[in-house]
């Protein structure tokens, strides 16, 4: 709920093309990087981060760097998934080929963990932290001050911003978190991050992070979309189907499915069916969409989430899809 009010107020200005489009409010390529990393180790897609630490990788990410992250995020995701990502990031680099990077601190003995770590807190939130829950469980304040604070984010490699851009990853990738998603996008901004650049990391981990099937390539129907699509044909034999992912607010044309119509099956994300005449529908995962022949219509992405639905094309002789007009910025914009 927290993730799509956020991407609900900022997201018109991100992708409309004022001035928070500016060069500094969005993320560089390292940082991009930082958020693909987070959050496919936050939901355990190992197929996935494994293109994404190649990609890291490959942009000039030091391996010591992508250690930090998987490290830092066992505190936000559990040490299965952490020591997993970890793994991934092993058989990646075993040929040697990559920058080590210089490598994190450790605290000495002298020091107090929990002194340190408090002063660190106290400079990401920008306040002492105190409360309820922590008089309660005076546990797991030690444990956040001392552990994470203390013997985690004291170690440098990332920067505060850095860090904060992978635990905000993490937690828009992750259900039921939201507090402490708000509460970290709170400590990002704190340290740097606009309010583009957070868009722009809760955009990016919305796109649904487990697919049956692969993405595909981008849709060589392109020209009747308005964004960007992905096209994977899964079969042309007998019913040919598809699976076919869009982009935070791309959407195909009004078009007509002629003699034969068409079934969607929506596997992830957010988006729209709209036919002719009718209120758009808004679809999640789990709907099943009847198109009837001879129907105009449209379907497409949500502006603050991808999409992803199979297309199922009903036999028959003779059959043809007629593509109409756009659907135009302000029709699509009145939808929430």
């Amino acid at each position: 709920m927290i993730k799509r009010i956020f991407i609900s107020l900022l997201t018109v200005l991100f992708f409309s093309g004022g001035t928070i489009m500016a060069a500094d409010d969005l993320l560089t390529t390292k940082e991009k990087n930082i958020v693909s990393v987070s959050q496919y180790t936050a939901t355990g897609d190992l197929q996935n981060l494994k293109k994404a630490v190649d990609k890291s990788l490959g942009d000039g990410l030091t391996v010591n760097e992508i250690k930090e992250i998987m490290v830092q995020l066992y505190a936000y995701c559990g040490f299965p998934r952490s020591l997993n990502a970890l793994g991934v990031l092993l058989q990646s680099t075993k040929d040697g080929s990559f920058i080590e990077g210089k490598e994190g601190k450790k605290l000495s003995k002298k020091e107090d963990k929990n002194k340190v770590g408090t002063k660190i807190q106290t400079e990401l939130v920008g306040s002492p932290v105190k409360g309820e829950l922590f008089e309660f469980a005076p546990a797991i304040d030690e444990y956040l001050k001392e552990h994470l604070f203390g013997d985690i984010f004291s170690r440098g490699i990332l920067s505060y911003k850095e860090r904060e851009i992978a635990t905000i990853a993490a937690l828009s990738s992750i259900e039921g978190v939201d507090s402490q998603l708000k509460a970290h996008i709170q400590i990002g901004k704190n340290n740097g991050l606009t309010d583009g650049q957070v868009t722009q990391i809760l955009v990016m981990t919305s796109k649904p992070q487990t697919e049956v099937f692969a993405i595909g390539e981008p849709n060589p129907y392109s020209k009747y979309f308005i964004g960007q699509s992905y096209l994977n044909m899964l079969t042309t034999e007998q019913v040919v189907t598809a699976n076919v992912t869009f982009e935070p607010k791309c959407r195909n044309n009004w078009h007509i499915h002629h003699k034969g119509g068409q079934i969607l099956l929506v596997t992830g994300g957010r988006g729209y069916y709209q036919e002719w005449g009718k209120p758009a529908q808004e679809l999640k995962k789990g709907d099943v969409v009847n198109i009837p022949a001879e129907t105009k219509h449209w379907h497409g992405a949500a502006k603050d989430s991808w999409f992803s639905h199979i297309a199922i094309e009903v036999p028959s002789e003779g059959g043809s899809t007629e593509w109409c007009e756009e659907v135009s910025d302000e029709e699509y914009e009145k939808l929430p």
